[in-house]
């Protein structure tokens, strides 16, 4: 009974930021998983936007990169996204991942993220 609650979307301005928390309920089976970040934008595919797996390994698009920032917090079961230097394109509804290839695949049902002046 795995269950991802995203929190902390909204709206801001160009240039600003805001920082995103997934929070994981349930236990997580196996030793390998990613967990990450996707979003999509009206009209548009879902994107992967940022992943962290099990070893610690991190991924960004090319999009984010050096602007957002994926972690962990094991104390309070959360993964965070830090975005920095918003722009307009990177309005979306932002979905959190936790999958295990072959195994399980959980999703949150997403949070708004409006960039706009």
């Amino acid at each position: 009974q795995v269950q991802l609650v995203e929190s902390g979307g909204g709206l801001v301005q160009p240039g600003g930021s805001l920082r995103l928390s997934c929070a994981v309920s349930g236990r997580l089976f196996g030793i390998s998983y990613v967990m990450g970040w996707y979003r999509q934008a009206p009209g548009k595919q879902r994107q992967f936007v940022a992943t962290v797996t099990s070893g610690s390994t991190t991924n960004y698009a090319d999009s984010v990169k050096g602007r957002f920032t994926i972690s962990r917090d094991y104390a309070k079961n959360t993964i965070n996204l830090q975005m920095n230097s918003l722009k307009p394109e990177d309005t979306a509804v932002y979905y959190c991942r936790v999958f295990s290839t072959n195994s399980y695949d959980y999703w949150g049902q997403g949070t708004q993220v409006t960039v706009s002046s």
